[in-house]
């Protein structure tokens, strides 16, 4: 199982790494099919994968995948009011087909998946962005490893026992302050590519050290919505690690951060 695991997360890295170094529409192409795959992962749970109204979710987002290389849509809200109007008119033509949870989990779910992890490729369009997106992954999938690690080490008070009983407190600070710690190495490495001086280090620093208390939410939200619907796993296309969602709940929230952070901050 281990070596499975190992292996499954090695060719993920990989992967992450080509498209990321890459960018621009083959990284955006990639981020698409992930999120169209988390999408039917989590419409699943909610048993409208291959429904009618699950369809209006994958449309949305292939609509607004395709806004980011082609603006044509004058303000977010009308795409957003045009999502719902869309997805309520699905509900009430043909009701009672689909439940009002339903209807909700397909309006919320495009938001969760597809637009939070489009974050992590406008990330990497904005200036300095090869080297920032990486935040990204050192507040997400770095300070989970040094949770992990303090937890093991001393880790006593647990965080969210009914969640996630592993998680403790002191868990929680390692991981936050790991990933405060890497990113002033990263930014101290790439100082130079980044043209950084050290105020603006320490900033990353602080930017991802609450991208990594997010990224513990959005793990734990993941969490949370498969305690309530009883199921282990989002899906196997990762072995050893489950579906999408279970490799990516974490990124999911921490890409907007990072983004918003460092567009309003920096």
């Amino acid at each position: 199982m281990f070596r499975t695991r190992l292996l499954s997360g090695i060719v993920l890295v990989i992967i992450a790494l080509a498209l990321i170094i890459l960018g621009g529409n083959v990284l955006l192409a990639g981020l698409f099919a992930v999120s169209m795959i988390g999408m039917f992962e989590l419409y699943r749970v909610f048993h409208i994968e291959k429904s009618l109204l699950g369809a209006t979710g994958y449309l949305a987002a292939a609509i607004y995948y395709l806004n980011l290389i082609f603006p044509f849509i004058p303000d977010v809200e009308v795409f957003v009011l045009g999502f719902l109007i869309l997805v309520m008119a699905v509900y009430v033509l043909r009701f009672p087909v689909y439940k009002a949870d339903q209807v909700f989990a397909a309006f919320a779910g495009m938001f969760y998946v597809a637009v939070m992890l489009s974050c992590i490729y406008q990330t990497r369009m904005m200036a300095g962005g090869a080297y920032i997106v990486w935040l990204i992954f050192l507040c997400s999938w770095g300070s989970d490893t040094c949770a992990y690690c303090v937890g093991v080490l001393i880790g006593k008070h647990k965080m969210a026992p009914r969640l996630s009983p592993k998680k403790s407190v002191e868990g929680a600070v390692g991981g936050v302050l790991g990933a405060a710690l890497l990113t002033i190495l990263y930014a101290w490495i790439f100082q130079e590519q980044m043209k950084l001086n050290i105020n603006y280090m320490f900033m990353l620093a602080g930017i991802s050290a609450i991208g990594a208390g997010i990224s513990m939410i959005g793990d734990l939200a993941a969490s949370a919505i498969k305690r309530n619907y009883d199921i282990k796993d989002y899906g196997k296309l990762i072995p050893g690690h489950g579906g999408i969602l279970d490799r990516f709940d974490s990124v999911i929230f921490t890409a907007p951060c990072i983004y918003f952070l460092v567009k309003y901050l920096m």
